[in-house]
């Protein structure tokens, strides 16, 4: 049976980021998939990463720039962009406008597996 998914769980996160998690370990209990909503402000910026789970970005409004061995990649409203597990990345929003963008990771997005350097 379908199950509707009534409302997202607002993660706490520093910097003035918001993440509504529609699905994932908070808010749904599912480990396989998360499926969230991100609003960034402008000159955001998070620590680099390297995940342990592919993500799949989709960007509704702005632009997210997405940093990587080889440099880095802007990714503008429309736009999408894979990151595969074992990628050490960051994600920053580059411009004075922010950015609204979806994110889907597999398996399910968790702090655990983010593995965030401790700069």
């Amino acid at each position: 049976m379908p199950e509707l998914i009534k409302a997202p769980t607002q993660i706490p996160v520093p910097g003035g980021k918001v993440i509504d998690e529609y699905v994932g370990r908070v808010n749904s209990g599912e480990s396989a998939v998360s499926i969230a909503k991100m609003i960034a402000p402008g000159g955001w910026t998070e620590p680099f990463q390297t995940p342990s789970f592919d993500e799949f970005t989709v960007v509704l409004r702005g632009t997210v720039r997405v940093e990587h061995d080889g440099g880095f990649t802007d990714v503008s409203a429309g736009q999408a962009i894979v990151t595969r597990a074992g990628e050490r990345i960051r994600y920053t929003t580059p411009t004075g406008e922010g950015a609204e963008y979806v994110a889907i990771c597999l398996p399910a997005f968790g702090p655990d597996l983010a593995n965030r350097d401790s700069d």
